[in-house]
């Protein structure tokens, strides 16, 4: 008698777990529990791997769009700093990457190899449509941040002189300082395109620096105008003004997620979520943006973070 009471003790216990265990899987975890949000529920709706060039700006736009992707329930992959344009590019046409920001005249020239156009719509539309047909790869919107190469004075110096664009520059070329990157003096974007365009000058000097050292030179009084490009963080910390291209000798750059067609076919929301933050990034903006990594030291993701939750596209 004591054994069957125990046999069927015990197979009273293994109902009743087993019961347990049935009513446990009907049971949804609890609205704070490891699926809500984060990356279990971004597991839920696929895995994006995001990845940004090798400079500041783009550290802080690939974070901005890894937080924007995470914060509409997606797990994203990082490959934050991968590298120059021909290795995203390839880790996009080889499915290594899904997204990462790019810049208009970067795709035009540098990836199509085509011509230089100076009006924004029509570079967008050109890169936009041959990104298309060529590689299966997309622009979303783009912002209106220009990150061309400038030209940038004090703006004590540009007031004093009347300088608001290239060919104002040009015009008082004698009397003024340019620093730069040694190559700047020899490249076809530099002094001879500045030349071709803008017509033959003769400056009181060209400087040649460390690209790292060219704002302390403008700063100090050792020159009059600097080789800039247009959201350089040092543009904001220093009040600096950019000098107008007038006559378009400079693509225009402006920045946009570039994404695999197979990604926005698999999942049609990543196209709104991203767009959110194209109209905010401004010249004025990103410089700022660009300077709290730059100048002031801090993490790209803590500001992109800290703009995107100021901006409410992120809780």
């Amino acid at each position: 008698m004591k054994a069957l009471f125990n046999r069927k003790r015990g197979t009273a216990a293994m109902a009743f777990l087993l019961l347990v265990s049935m009513l446990a899987g009907c049971i949804a975890p609890p609205s704070g529990g490891a699926a809500a949000g984060g990356a279990a529920a971004g597991a839920n709706k696929g895995t994006i791997t995001v990845a940004s060039k090798d400079f500041t700006e783009q550290f802080i736009l690939g974070e901005m769009y890894a937080l924007l992707l995470e914060n509409g329930g997606y797990t994203v992959v990082r490959k934050i700093n991968l590298g120059g344009t021909p290795v995203a590019q390839q880790a996009l046409l080889n499915s290594e990457i899904d997204v990462y920001p790019e810049y208009t005249g970067t795709g035009l020239l540098t990836v199509l190899k085509l011509p230089v156009m100076s009006d924004p719509k029509a570079v967008y539309d050109k890169v936009k449509s041959e990104y298309e047909s060529q590689f299966k790869l997309t622009w979303l919107d783009p912002a209106p941040m220009n990150n061309t190469q400038a030209l940038a004075m004090t703006k004590a110096r540009a007031t004093e002189l009347g300088i608001t664009t290239f060919s104002d520059m040009v015009a008082k070329a004698s009397e003024l300082t340019l620093v730069g990157p040694p190559e700047f003096a020899e490249r076809e974007d530099g002094l001879p395109g500045l030349k071709k365009v803008y017509g033959d000058f003769e400056l009181k000097s060209y400087l040649p620096i460390d690209p790292g050292l060219r704002y302390q030179a403008l700063t100090s009084g050792q020159a009059d105008v600097v080789v800039a490009f247009g959201t350089d963080g040092e543009i904001a910390a220093n009040d600096l003004v950019l000098l107008k291209d007038d006559k378009g000798l400079y693509p225009p750059y402006q920045v946009a997620p570039v994404i695999r067609q197979a990604v926005l076919t698999d999942h049609a929301d990543v196209a709104a979520i991203l767009n959110k933050v194209a109209p905010l990034l401004t010249d004025e903006t990103m410089q700022k943006l660009n300077n709290e990594v730059s100048g002031n030291k801090r993490e790209p993701a803590d500001v992109a973070k800290e703009f995107l939750t100021a901006q409410k596209l992120i809780k």
